[in-house]
C-alpha cells in the first residue's frame, strides 16, 4: 500500500478549537479506518499522558473515530504493530523523541507507515516525521539519544513558521535566520510550515493544504514561497 501522511503545522488555529481547521483533512486520510493509536509523549504544557489522550479522544470521537493512547497498552511496540492509524500530537519535540526512543518504536513506526498505515502529526508530531528534529522551535529540556527522527519523509519541517515582522522591536533571531544557520552544517530541505498549513502526502505526491502556505529553504539558495493547493512532489526527490 502507498504511504499516507498528514503533517500539520499546528493543532489549534487562532479563533477555532482543537483540530477544527484540519478536521476535513483528518477525515480524508483516515476514511474507513475508525481506530486511531494516539502517541501523547510530547506532553504540551507538561500535561500527563492521560490528560492529553482524553483531549484527543473526545475530539476524535466527535469525528466518528475511536482513539486509544499508546501508554494505555502494556507493550508500545505491539501497539504500533497492531495500529490501524497513528496520530502523534504536538508538545515538546525533545520530550517526544526521547520517549519514542525509550519505548523503541521509532523503527516500528517507520515500517508501519511504509506499509500503508496512515500517519497524522501535529506540530512536534509533524517535525519528527522528517529526517531529524533539528529545526524544532522547542527548548531542549531533555536530551534524546539522537536528533534523528522517524524519517518518514526525506525533508524536515519547521512547524509554526513565522515570517519577519518588520514592525517588531524583537532583537532575537528570526525563523529564517535559524534555518539558514541549520544549512551551514546540513543539506536537507526545510519546509517552514505556517500555522494553518499542512502537507498531505499520498505515495509520491505531496499537496500543500490549509491556509497561509509555506516557505521552503534549500542550502545555498534563496527561500521560495508556496501557496496552498499546489503540488510539492519535489520534496520527496530533493530537487
Amino acid at each position: 500500500m502507498e504511504r499516507s501522511l498528514l503533517l500539520i503545522s499546528n493543532s489549534k488555529l487562532f479563533g477555532s478549537g482543537y483540530l477544527d481547521h484540519c478536521e476535513s483533512a483528518i477525515r480524508d486520510i483516515l476514511r474507513e479506518r475508525k481506530e486511531v493509536l494516539f502517541v501523547p509523549y510530547a506532553r504540551p504544557s507538561g500535561i500527563t499522558h492521560d490528560e492529553y489522550t482524553a483531549k484527543a479522544r473526545e475530539r476524535f470521537e466527535r469525528m466518528g473515530f475511536s482513539l486509544g493512547g499508546i501508554h494505555e497498552q502494556d507493550n508500545p511496540a505491539a501497539a504500533v504493530e497492531g495500529a490501524k492509524a497513528i496520530f502523534i500530537g504536538g508538545g515538546n519535540t525533545f520530550v517526544l523523541l526521547n520517549a519514542l526512543y525509550q519505548n523503541e518504536i521509532v523503527d516500528a513506526i517507520n515500517r508501519r507507515v511504509a506499509e500503508g498505515v496512515p500517519y497524522i502529526g501535529t506540530s512536534a508530531g509533524a517535525n519528527v516525521a522528517g529526517r531529524t528534529m533539528m529545526t524544532t522551535n522547542d527548548m531542549p529540556i531533555i536530551y534524546p539519544p539522537s536528533f534523528s527522527s522517524i524519517n518518514l519523509v526525506p525533508f524536515i519541517i519547521n512547524p509554526h513558521y513565522l515570517d519577519l515582522d518588520k514592525n517588531s522591536r524583537h532583537m532575537g533571531e528570526t525563523r529564517e535566520t535559524r534555518i539558514k544557520e541549520y544549512h551551514i552544517f546540513n543539506d536537507h530541505i526545510v519546509v517552514g510550515l505556517r500555522e494553518g498549513a499542512m502537507l498531505h502526502i499520498v505515495g509520491n505526491n505531496v499537496n500543500l493544504q490549509g491556509t497561509n502556505g509555506a516557505r521552503i529553504f534549500r542550502r545555498g539558495q534563496e527561500p521560495t514561497e508556496h501557496t496552498t493547493g499546489v503540488s510539492l512532489d519535489f520534496l520527496l526527490t530533493g530537487n
